[in-house]
C-alpha cells in the first residue's frame, strides 16, 4: 500500500515538473522575443536617425520592418493557437487547425531569425576591423 502511494507521488511530481518546465520555457521564450522585438525597434530608430546617410538605409529598413510585422504576426498566432488549445483542442476537429498555425508560426520564427541574421550583417554601427590581425 505503501509503495502504490509512493508510486502515485513520483508520478505526481513527474507530471508537475514537466507543466513546470514548459512554464519557464514558455516565459524565456516570451522574453527573448521582447528583447528581439526591442532591438528591432532601438535599430529601426537608429536607421531612421540616420537616413540616407546610412550605407543601406532602404536595405535596412525593409529587413527591420519585416522582421518587426513578422515578429507581431508571429504573436498574434501565437495568441491564438492559446485560446484554441484553450477552448477547443479537445474536440478532434480543431487538431489539424492547431497543426497548421503552429507550422506556420515556426515558419514565422525561422524567417525572422534569418533576417535579422541580414541586419546583424548589414548594420554598419559596429567599428571597422583595424589592421590585418594575421600580420599583427
Amino acid at each position: 500500500m505503501a509503495s502504490d502511494l509512493q508510486r502515485v507521488n513520483e508520478n505526481e511530481m513527474k507530471a508537475m515538473d514537466a507543466n513546470r518546465y514548459a512554464t519557464k520555457k514558455t516565459i524565456a521564450q516570451g522574453m527573448l522575443d521582447i528583447a528581439l522585438l526591442t532591438a528591432n525597434a532601438s535599430q529601426l530608430k537608429y536607421i531612421l536617425q540616420v537616413g540616407e546617410q546610412h550605407q543601406f538605409y532602404k536595405l535596412m529598413l525593409i529587413l527591420i520592418s519585416l522582421s518587426i510585422v513578422m515578429q507581431v504576426l508571429s504573436g498574434v498566432l501565437s495568441l491564438s493557437l492559446s485560446l484554441l488549445r484553450d477552448c477547443r483542442l479537445h474536440q478532434p476537429e480543431f487538431h489539424q487547425s492547431a497543426n497548421i498555425i503552429n507550422h506556420v508560426r515556426t515558419g514565422f520564427a525561422f524567417f525572422t531569425t534569418m533576417i535579422n541574421l541580414f541586419i546583424s550583417a548589414f548594420d554598419s554601427r559596429l567599428p571597422p576591423p583595424q589592421g590585418d590581425f594575421l600580420n599583427n
